[in-house]
């Protein structure tokens, strides 16, 4: 499931692409077609993400929400667009792009109410501006009382909105914290230090397009090791390491099951406390 950095992205990309000029929209699927017919021709007003949630202003007409969990796939290209596929939910043209959303878990037309409903049911966004209710205060209440492992609490999106497998695991290993920590043993001042590493992760993530989270000491050409090579990009401690070196005390790296997802970490270097 693509994690927060990605879904701010591509907010960026659509109001690039789109934003301030009509757009033709279409669902050659069939399953968007009515919310489709609504905003068909309309001018993109602006762009919103919260978590892995995108929504697209389509003047008075509405939102357009997208979640794209497991599956959603999004791809841009430039006219002419080809022949929609009909498994093409939406499609967005102008003159000089298009946009096909593939496979999304939610494609809905909704008014500013149901957006306000879904932002109220989401926790704090380290890529959302800093303000009242979205910032490591606002998470902490939860965390701190929590006998729930630290490591669950960060996939919560009731608690912290858009972190996903990839940066809970790396950031829990950056801090030396024990992935299954509870909330209530971890630290204010070890939340505080995890929540301002979020944010300048995430968004290095939104420049890059890509998730790196190893500091300059760790890098290949220093090491003297090989790039990583995965599907998913990007140099990391301990993401889809399982049983290879950890890149600072050596020891074989760990996997296991939580919160319906496979964890990662360094025995060692986030030793239990």
């Amino acid at each position: 499931m693509p994690e927060g950095h990605t879904i701010h992205r591509l907010a960026l990309d659509h109001l690039d692409r789109f934003g301030g000029r009509p757009v033709r929209v279409a669902s050659p699927q069939g399953k968007f077609a009515d919310g489709a017919a609504l905003v068909d021709g309309r001018v993109l007003d602006g762009v919103d993400a919260h978590g892995k949630h995108l929504f697209l202003d389509f003047e008075a007409a509405g939102w357009i929400h997208v979640h794209l969990g497991l599956f959603g796939k999004v791809a841009f290209g430039e006219p002419p667009a080809p022949p929609p596929a009909d498994t093409v939910r939406l499609r967005l043209v102008n003159d000089t792009a298009y946009m096909d959303l593939r496979g999304p878990t939610t494609c809905a037309l909704i008014t500013d109410g149901e957006k306000k409903a879904i932002h109220e049911r989401l926790g704090a966004d380290p890529l959302r501006p800093r303000a009242p209710g979205n910032d490591a205060d606002s998470a902490w209440p939860r965390i701190s009382r929590s006998r729930t492992p630290v490591a669950t609490l960060l996939m919560d999106q009731k608690v912290v909105a858009g972190v996903g497998n990839v940066y809970r695991a790396e950031v829990l290993f950056r801090h030396g914290i024990d992935p299954y920590l509870p909330g209530k043993a971890l630290t204010r001042e070890e939340w505080d230090a995890i929540w301002a590493d979020l944010v300048g992760l995430m968004r290095a993530g939104v420049r890059a397009g890509r998730i790196d989270t190893v500091r300059p000491e760790h890098e290949p050409e220093v090491m003297g090791r090989p790039p990583r090579v995965d599907d998913h990009g990007g140099e990391v401690y301990v993401y889809r390491r399982a049983a290879q070196p950890c890149h600072v005390c050596g020891t074989p790296i760990r996997t296991a099951p939580l919160a319906a997802r496979n964890l990662f970490w360094c025995p060692r270097c986030q030793a239990a406390r």
